[in-house]
């Protein structure tokens, strides 16, 4: 039996970026085959698309990270799942043995291999994953919210409840609402409790973030970020900087952070070389930590704050397989505010 998928053929631009039938995974013992219903497109897919440099990979490989679809099969004793189960899928295949895995830090694997970077992804109507990679889709969320959870929402939860240790009544700044971890970081921060500050350069999506419960935004296109947040702090600076921007947002991430403040970043999509203005740092005792997506515990937390709160993650637009560059090409120009999600259905 074949199957549809959306395979890396090269790097360059969509032009290695196709549709095409594949044979349908075999499940082996251990693992569960779950029919896709939804993935959505993340940074990393754009970076895979353009490059990949600096990420083990070979060509031609299935795109895609997160998903959401239904148990299709899985071993007679798997005490978890079962056949027909609404259920999401979390990209990272761990060894389970090296010293990070055995202290429950998976996401720092030495051996981890990601779907859609290291090994064939998600963009497939069919997956066959490890059974301790696939949870229960929290009940009230579509195919597609559940898909964004994975990535996005993990990463932001990571981010902000075990790096930064964010507390209720704490303030944090998050750079470049619209895109999914912002988008997460700032329904996360509220959750916890945080007043929020979220910058754009698009009055629309400020708008729409104050919808979903920023206390402050800050049009970064006309306004000053860093003076607009010690005016409205009265000079102290907030507690936490949440960035996935890198390069173009960093002395700012850095000058608007309270003494002893901790930034947290999880990207650099304008550029990963920023000064890095040691004086400041250690002068005013700042805290920096770099994360990246999260492991198997933390998704666990992270659904249990999803039902306690209800929350659901945003989604722009639903593309249908044969329109991926069109996905593709929003996703390259930042036009999106929440998730761009493929219908696999």
């Amino acid at each position: 039996m074949t199957m549809q998928a959306v395979v890396l053929t090269g790097h360059g631009g969509n032009e290695v970026v196709e549709v095409q039938r594949l044979p349908k995974p075999t499940r082996a013992p251990g693992e569960v085959l779950v029919r896709v219903h939804a993935a959505t497109l993340n940074q990393v897919d754009l970076y895979m698309r353009n490059s990949g440099a600096g990420i083990t990979h070979r060509l031609p490989q299935i795109m895609g990270l997160d998903a959401a679809g239904v148990v299709e099969a899985c071993d007679a004793d798997e005490p978890r799942l079962r056949v027909g189960q609404r259920v999401l899928v979390y990209p990272g295949v761990t060894c389970g043995r090296c010293e990070f895995c055995l202290r429950g830090e998976g996401v720092l694997c030495t051996s981890m291999r990601l779907m859609g970077e290291h090994r064939d992804g998600t963009f497939a109507q069919w997956v066959s994953v490890p059974a301790q990679n696939v949870l229960p889709l929290p009940d009230g969320l579509s195919f597609a919210q559940g898909a964004a959870l994975v990535v996005n929402h993990l990463t932001a939860w990571r981010m902000l409840a075990n790096k930064a240790r964010l507390r209720a009544g704490e303030s944090v700044l998050i750079f470049g609402v619209g895109g999914g971890v912002s988008l997460a970081g700032l329904q996360l921060a509220k959750a916890m409790g945080a007043q929020v500050w979220v910058t754009s350069r698009h009055a629309d999506k400020l708008a729409r973030a104050q919808a979903l419960g920023a206390d402050h935004v800050i049009h970064s296109a006309s306004q000053d970020v860093v003076k607009t947040v010690m005016a409205d702090t009265g000079g102290r600076g907030v507690d936490v900087v949440f960035e996935n921007v890198g390069e173009a947002v960093w002395g700012d991430a850095l000058r608007a952070l309270v003494r002893g403040g901790r930034l947290v970043t999880c990207g650099a999509t304008s550029g990963d070389q920023p000064s890095a203005d040691l004086r400041r740092v250690f002068i005013r005792q700042l805290q920096i930590f770099g994360s990246t997506l999260g492991d198997l515990t933390e998704l666990h937390e992270l659904l249990r704050v999803v039902e306690q709160h209800q929350i659901q993650p945003v989604i722009d637009a639903v593309y249908p397989l044969d329109q991926v560059h069109a996905a593709f090409e929003r996703l390259a120009a930042a036009q999106q505010f929440g998730k761009l999600v493929l219908d696999l259905s």
